[in-house]
C-alpha cells in the first residue's frame, strides 16, 4: 500500500482583528489568508513563537511554545463545505479557502488517528513537533457562519493539531514533509476525545 502524500498546501496567517459575535466585541486571528500558495511559494519565517506576520489575539489558547502553529488536514474539507452548505452558510458549489479553519499550514497525508503527541513533521529548511489538539470554541463557529460548528468538529474529530517550533527556519507551500515518529503513546483523535468528553463532564 503506497503512503500519502505529505505536502504543504498552503501557508495562512492574519493579525489580531475586531469580531462581532452575538453582540460582543472580541479580538481574533483566527481568519487566516493565504500567504504561501503553490502557484506563489513565497517562503514564510518560522519563530519559535509561530509564523512571521501571524498573531494570536488569546494567548491562553493559542500560541505560546507548546502551540506555536496550528495544522489543519486538508482531507476534511469537503466535510466542512458540505456541512456548511446545509447550514447555508454558503453555497454548494463554493469552495472552502485555506485558513478558514483557524489553520496555519494546510497540509495533506496525516490525519488525528496517525498523527501522535512528540511526532515530527521535518520540512526542508524547519521541523515541528506535534503537541496537542486544537479544542473549537465559539469564534470557530462564528467564523464558520452556524453554531453548530463546535459540535461538529466535536463529534468528527477533524480538529487539526498545534505545533511546537522544533527547528526554526523557513516553509514554503508546495514542499512535502516527513514525518518522524515520536514515542507514539497518545494520538491526536484519542487526546481530542478525552478532552471533549471532559468538557461534557464539566
Amino acid at each position: 500500500m503506497s503512503l500519502p502524500k505529505r505536502q504543504l498546501l498552503s501557508v495562512n496567517v492574519a493579525a489580531a482583528t475586531a469580531l462581532n459575535i452575538n453582540g460582543r466585541r472580541v479580538m481574533s486571528a483566527i481568519g487566516k489568508r493565504a500567504v504561501s500558495t503553490p502557484e506563489a511559494p513565497q517562503r514564510i519565517e518560522v519563530r519559535p513563537l509561530g509564523l512571521a506576520g501571524d498573531e494570536q489575539a488569546d494567548a491562553t489558547v493559542h500560541g505560546g511554545l507548546q502551540k506555536a502553529v496550528y495544522a489543519y488536514p486538508h482531507e476534511h474539507y469537503a466535510f466542512w463545505q458540505t456541512v456548511r452548505a446545509q447550514a447555508r452558510a454558503q453555497l454548494w458549489d463554493e469552495t472552502v479557502p485555506h485558513g478558514m479553519l483557524g489553520e496555519n499550514l494546510t497540509i495533506t497525508g496525516l490525519l488525528e488517528a496517525d498523527a501522535y503527541i512528540g511526532d515530527v513533521l521535518a520540512f526542508p529548511d524547519c521541523a515541528l513537533a506535534i503537541s496537542e489538539p486544537r479544542q473549537p470554541c465559539f469564534k470557530f463557529a462564528a467564523v464558520m457562519g452556524f453554531p453548530q460548528a463546535v459540535k461538529m468538529m466535536a463529534q468528527s474529530g477533524y480538529c487539526g493539531f498545534y505545533l511546537a517550533v522544533r527547528q526554526p527556519g523557513t516553509i514554503a507551500a508546495g514542499e512535502t514533509y516527513e514525518l518522524i515518529p515520536g514515542p507514539r503513546d497518545v494520538s491526536i483523535r484519542e487526546l481530542f476525545q478525552t478532552k471533549m468528553r471532559g468538557r461534557k463532564a464539566d
